[in-house]
């Protein structure tokens, strides 16, 4: 080992013990004088300690370093059970703190300096945000745990054990991708929903709507159109945040769509960018119609996503992917464009994610950006259906004026790419 490689491996250790002691300090920091068994001085010399024993080991043998941690941990864990005592608690923080300060920094030097630096400042960092993972665990419920194990599961033990090949006659399910579209599509809807918790949905129609959108703009139509109806807002108000909603929502299914096929850019995203525009705008209009000291919206938004949904969804995507492989190979290309209207019409998210996994593959983009754009009008008219059902007729006509406006932008958007490109 260089000279200068050696120097900087050492100082690595030691820059790792001192990040540890100045968080540890800092933690703290009202402690008498005396009372703490580790601060700053001692933790960077326990990261040092750490990297000459990795040193002594590459030179005598792993012993010398097994041994070296054993008697650390010994003395080291006996002070530290000496300051808990005294001070009356119970915690084994300190006690590993010091021994991944001697650990990172023996594999500073007998390892990867990359490695070492960078699981030292996730550590740290851990330990700084103690009073904001207590404060998180606190409030977390029973449902958000349970979604985020099931989203875990669903990636790590699942994914990995599906085959990563068609299975059908026809090559149009590969479990792997539609099970990888089905993990995005839950991510999506927890982060959502989390967005909504963290943020807090109270600060105002536009800004509920708007984070609402992210998990589902069908569940904010209906539920603000339900909250009009009931006076816990104005109309005006309502509206704004469902229009808001409907900008996120495009946006949202565009920049999916897009990742999965970057193909689509052009022939997808500019006529949803020109639909955006004008719901941004009535969003904009309907708001300032509103009162400025309107009520705060809240989403009842009681789970980031109920398994059986997502597995429903599962299977409505599946179809749809067999239907846009099967039917145009049975009734020609146009077939498809029917089939995105009546899935649009209960959800625009299947029929986005097949027609973008297929674009991928062989589909024209052109093609596959009129499919997905034929599914959000659909949608769209089923969201104003709800605006009706649930707001009424008069409530819902300013959605229906934005609605049609984003429609005809999005057209003109077709238009204008078909003539310029």
């Amino acid at each position: 080992m260089a000279s200068v490689d050696l120097f900087e491996r050492l100082g690595l250790a030691l820059a790792i013990g001192l990040l540890f002691g100045v968080e540890r300090g800092w933690q703290e920091r009202e402690a008498q004088p005396g009372s703490r068994a580790a601060g700053i001085r001692t933790f960077a010399l326990v990261g040092l300690l750490g990297g000459i024993c990795g040193l002594l080991a590459q030179i005598a043998g792993g012993v010398v370093l097994g041994l070296a941690a054993v008697g650390f941990a010994g003395w080291f864990g006996f002070f530290e059970w000496k300051e808990e005592s005294a001070a009356g608690r119970r915690s084994a923080t300190g006690f590993v703190v010091g021994m991944l300060a001697f650990a990172l920094g023996a594999y500073a030097v007998m390892g990867s300096k990359l490695a070492a630096g960078s699981v030292a400042v996730v550590a740290a960092f851990l330990l700084a945000e103690r009073d904001a993972l207590h404060s998180f665990l606190e409030k977390l419920k029973w449902v958000e745990l349970r979604a985020a194990l099931t989203l875990l599961v669903m990636t790590f033990v699942l994914l990995p054990v599906l085959p990563d090949r068609p299975v059908d006659p026809w090559g149009a399910l590969n479990p792997h991708q539609l099970w990888l579209l089905t993990i995005l599509t839950a991510a999506i809807s927890y982060a959502g929903y989390i967005a909504v918790k963290v943020a807090g949905s109270r600060n105002g129609p536009i800004y509920a709507g708007a984070l609402g959108g992210l998990v589902s703009s069908t569940t904010v139509t209906w539920t603000f159109a339900k909250m009009a109806r009931e006076h816990t807002f104005g109309a005006s108000e309502a509206s704004a945040g469902i229009a808001a909603s409907w900008t996120c929502s495009l946006l949202r299914m565009s920049a999916i769509a897009i990742a999965l096929a970057p193909a689509l850019l052009l022939p997808l995203g500019f006529p949803v960018v020109m639909a955006s525009a004008i719901t941004a705008l009535g969003t904009a209009a309907l708001y300032r119609r509103s009162a400025s000291d309107a009520p705060d919206a809240s989403i009842p938004l009681t789970d980031p996503f109920d398994l059986w949904t997502i597995l429903r969804f599962t299977a409505v995507l599946a179809v749809v992917m067999l239907a846009t492989k099967w039917l145009p190979q049975m009734s020609g290309q146009n077939s498809l464009f029917g089939l995105a209207a009546v899935s649009g019409l209960a959800d625009v998210d299947p029929i986005t994610l097949s027609t973008a996994e297929a674009v991928d593959r062989s589909m024209n983009a052109a093609y596959g950006a009129s499919i997905i754009l034929i599914a959000a009008g659909a949608n769209l008219i089923a969201k104003i259906g709800l605006g009706v059902l649930f707001g009424g007729t008069r409530f819902a006509l300013p959605l229906m004026g934005v609605g049609l406006s984003a429609a005809l932008a999005a057209a003109a958007g077709v238009i204008l790419q078909t003539v310029v490109w």
